[in-house]
């Protein structure tokens, strides 16, 4: 979820030296350092939020920093590291692992009602040890999308799309046989957007990377049938799937030169003038359809004085009616359970793609060594997608890659 941001002239630079100015000045300011851009739509909303928790705590100022995703990051982590961390940062929460073990953050207590607000699967993106790390702030979910002319024209007779991954592979098919079309949008470069378009399909095979105990499960049946899925599915897929990511297939989407592709709801603003659907992930023959869960959360850092009143900020941020403004805003998929799920859908049933696959999906796995984990999982796809090797001999790689980062 990177967004183009001029930087605020209050850099964090300037935050470090007035953190280290004076313990008084640190116990009635919270530095709060957000990833992403102050012009957009939620940040708005967020302000108002903020200023309405000052109201009712005059003895504390919100310092609120916005900083460019491309930097900001590994600079508060930096930052954290010397021990000049911000009270508060929104970040991309396949962090909150090295952060935790780093020691540089404090879970967040949350009550059995806080905690049944949220989906588990939601709450599996920033759990871990038994404790949540951080409050989900921005999520997404993703969908199949479709081009139903190109549908029309190869002969593919599936009104509501696809369901199953033996629909799937027979309408890219079709498309790829009968139309000047390519059947599926197939991104397989290093990138985090192909590991998540091979996530989906994971999820809808019922499979996973860790269990529950933490154990890596990447040679299981249900990945090893995804892998040999996706093989497949590149037979009808774009030339050259190593050379694209999710945001160079909406041009081809938008344009009619594939037929299928997966993504978020900020697809919908990007089909162009094409006659499209939207259909749940197929399903594999093991699970059901599910999804990717994406988020990026706001975390409380430890050892800066203020750590209590700004757990206070985030949990109030966060609280449901005041996140659902904030998701509306930022259009993204409703993070917890409110009434305003079932206006949004009312108004746009599309969201319901997005929306009823969460309890079925998954998180992105959380290792310490994030780049690690998905170079391990990408160097799997891509062995499958090029004909490299079996689906069994890249999961049996991959698990070895992936217990060693473990330990």
């Amino acid at each position: 979820m990177e967004f183009n941001v001029t930087i605020k002239r209050n850099l964090i630079a300037g935050t470090a030296l007035a953190l280290s100015a004076t313990a008084a000045m640190a116990q009635e300011e919270i530095v709060f350092v957000s990833c992403g851009s102050g012009s957009d739509p939620q940040a708005a909303v967020q302000a108002e939020h903020i200023a309405d928790w000052e109201a009712a705590n005059p003895d504390y100022t919100v310092n609120l920093e916005f900083v460019a995703w491309s930097q900001c990051q590994e600079r508060v982590m930096t930052l954290a590291a010397a021990g000049n961390a911000p009270a508060v940062a929104y970040l991309g929460s396949r962090v909150l692992k090295q952060l935790s073990e780093s020691g540089l953050i404090r879970p967040i207590d949350l009550s059995a009602e806080e905690l049944d607000s949220y989906e588990p699967s939601v709450l599996s993106t920033v759990s871990f040890d038994q404790k949540v790390w951080g409050m989900p702030r921005a999520f997404s979910s993703q969908a199949l999308f479709y081009n139903k002319t190109l549908f029309a024209e190869a002969g593919v007779d599936m009104p509501e799309g696809p369901t199953t991954w033996e629909e799937l592979l027979a309408a890219a098919k079709a498309v790829s046989e009968n139309t000047d079309a390519d059947g599926f949008g197939m991104p397989a470069d290093t990138t985090d957007t192909a590991m998540h378009a091979w996530m989906n399909f994971l999820y809808s095979n019922g499979g996973a990377i860790l269990d529950a105990d933490g154990n890596v499960t990447f040679d299981s049946p249900a990945v090893v049938e995804t892998l040999a899925m996706y093989g497949e599915l590149a037979k009808y897929s774009q030339n050259g799937p190593l050379a694209y990511d999710r945001a160079s297939l909406e041009p081809l989407f938008s344009e009619g030169r594939i037929a299928m592709y997966t993504t978020g709801g900020w697809g919908r603003s990007k089909t162009g003038d094409v006659d499209y659907g939207i259909a749940f992930v197929p399903h594999g023959p093991s699970g059901e359809s599910g999804s990717v869960l994406i988020t990026d959360s706001l975390v409380v850092f430890d050892n800066t004085g203020v750590g209590d009143t700004a757990e206070d900020l985030v949990t109030y941020l966060t609280a449901p009616e005041r996140q659902a403004d904030f998701d509306l805003a930022g259009g993204w998929t409703p993070i917890r359970k409110t009434a305003a799920i079932d206006a949004l859908i009312a108004e746009d049933p599309s969201w319901s793609y997005f929306i009823d696959s969460v309890p079925s999906g998954g998180s992105e796995p959380l290792f310490v060594d994030y780049i690690g984990m998905r170079d391990a999982i990408n160097e799997a796809i891509q062995t499958v997608v090029v004909g490299d090797g079996t689906a069994e001999e890249a999961a049996d790689t991959a698990q070895a890659e992936l217990e060693d980062l473990l330990d």
